[in-house]
C-alpha cells in the first residue's frame, strides 16, 4: 500500500541535500522575503543604503520567475551577502536583541546567509543551456 505522500513501489520521493540547496538558490521566494524583511526594518527610521538592497533581491525574485535561475542564484547571493556582512556590522545593545525587532533583523540575517550559500551553490553549478531549453518548453513568453 502506497502512502499519501506520492510513494511508487515503496520507495519515498527524496531528494539529496544538494538538490534542496539548488532549489532554494533558484527559487524566488527566498529574496523576495529577505527583501520584505529588509523594507521593514530600514524603512522606519529611514536608512537608504540598506533600504537600496531591497529592490535588487525583488529584481532578481523577476529574474527567477522569467525564466533565467542560474543567473538569478547569482543576484540573490551577491545581495544578501552583501546586506548580510553589512548588517553584521552593525551594532545591536542587549535590550534591543530580545524585541519584536531584534527577532526579524535576525531573520533578515539568517536568511541572508542562506540565501549568500545556497545562491552562490547554484549559481557556480547552474546550467545556461538547461535553462534556455527551460524556458523554450515553457513558451511563456512567445518563443
Amino acid at each position: 500500500m502506497a502512502s499519501s505522500r506520492g510513494a511508487t513501489d515503496g520507495h519515498e520521493d527524496q531528494t539529496s541535500l544538494t538538490e534542496k540547496i539548488r532549489n532554494w538558490g533558484t527559487s524566488s521566494l527566498p529574496p523576495a522575503i529577505h527583501g520584505i524583511l529588509i523594507t521593514a526594518l530600514h524603512a522606519r527610521p529611514l536608512q537608504p543604503l540598506p533600504l537600496l538592497m531591497a529592490p535588487a533581491l525583488l529584481f532578481g525574485s523577476y529574474v527567477s520567475l522569467a525564466g533565467f535561475p542560474t543567473d538569478a542564484a547569482g543576484i540573490t547571493c551577491a545581495w544578501s551577502g552583501i546586506y548580510t556582512l553589512l548588517a553584521l556590522r552593525r551594532k545591536q545593545r542587549l535590550r534591543n536583541k530580545f524585541t519584536v525587532r531584534g527577532g526579524v533583523r535576525a531573520g533578515a540575517i539568517t536568511l541572508g546567509l542562506a540565501n549568500s550559500v545556497a545562491g552562490g551553490f547554484a549559481y557556480t553549478t547552474g546550467d545556461r543551456k538547461r535553462d534556455e531549453l527551460e524556458r523554450q518548453e515553457r513558451g511563456r513568453w512567445g518563443n
